[in-house]
């Protein structure tokens, strides 16, 4: 069902604002009992491989935990199901700035070659906010073989659950000043975004931007997060 809904999305729209932007939002991409679901995952004890306290490593405010293998169905399918449309994104971004990595049909044959490498662990996460919590401008990178995009989707909805907790990117081109973008979500949406480097188009050729991603404060309540990242870390 989930791959189904990843078919139907608006995959021109979606490969347009990818390049004009970095960043696009799908539309829904799951339910509110779905939604609920996944966040009450994160207060068990099984099923992560680790959890990590933010400001203990200077990352921000608030915390998340790393799924462990074998991943939840709804995660794997979000994983498996996002790859044969966005691997031809990444390859095309990839040869536009002269970048070696090609990315296969199927995802498990990626994986291989992560692993292959030593990046074993998965890296899908769920993340939790509170009032006052933040995520610092970061780049998912994790090891030698990077997928350059990744998905968050909004497990909670905005106005009721939270406030304030703005998915952040940022840009920043050679020689200018950084641009910042704000996404806005619904509950069961996600953002497709550039974890590294994007291509753009200059008067001297394609350049590459790099890109962070965060979340500003939360003013109220409790935000979750599922991201979703296809590399796998060492």
């Amino acid at each position: 069902m989930i791959a189904a809904r990843i078919a139907g999305l608006d995959w021109a729209r979606i490969e347009a604002e990818l390049d004009a932007f970095g960043c696009a939002i799908t539309g829904p991409l799951l339910g509110a009992e779905e939604c609920a679901g996944i966040a009450g995952l994160y207060d068990r004890e099984e099923g992560f491989r680790s959890r990590i306290v933010m400001a203990r490593h200077g990352f921000g405010r608030g915390e998340y935990k790393y799924f462990a293998a074998p991943l939840p169905t709804p995660v794997a399918a979000l994983r498996e199901g996002f790859w044969p449309y966005l691997a031809p994104v990444a390859n095309r971004w990839n040869e536009a700035m002269s970048l070696a990595p090609r990315f296969p049909g199927r995802h498990a044959e990626f994986l291989a070659r992560c692993h292959a490498a030593g990046q074993t662990r998965p890296t899908p996460l769920l993340l939790r906010y509170e009032a006052g919590d933040y995520n610092c401008l970061h780049q998912d990178l994790y090891g030698e073989h990077v997928f350059p995009l990744q998905v968050a989707v909004l497990l909670s909805e905005p106005g009721r659950d939270f406030t304030g907790g703005e998915f952040v990117l940022t840009e920043q081109r050679p020689r200018m000043q950084s641009r910042a973008e704000v996404v806005p979500l619904a509950q069961g949406e996600g953002v497709i975004f550039a974890v590294h480097h994007r291509p753009v188009s200059g008067t001297r050729g394609t350049y590459r931007v790099n890109m962070r991603h965060g979340v500003s404060r939360l003013r109220s309540g409790r935000r979750h997060t599922l991201g979703v990242i296809f590399h796998d870390a060492a």
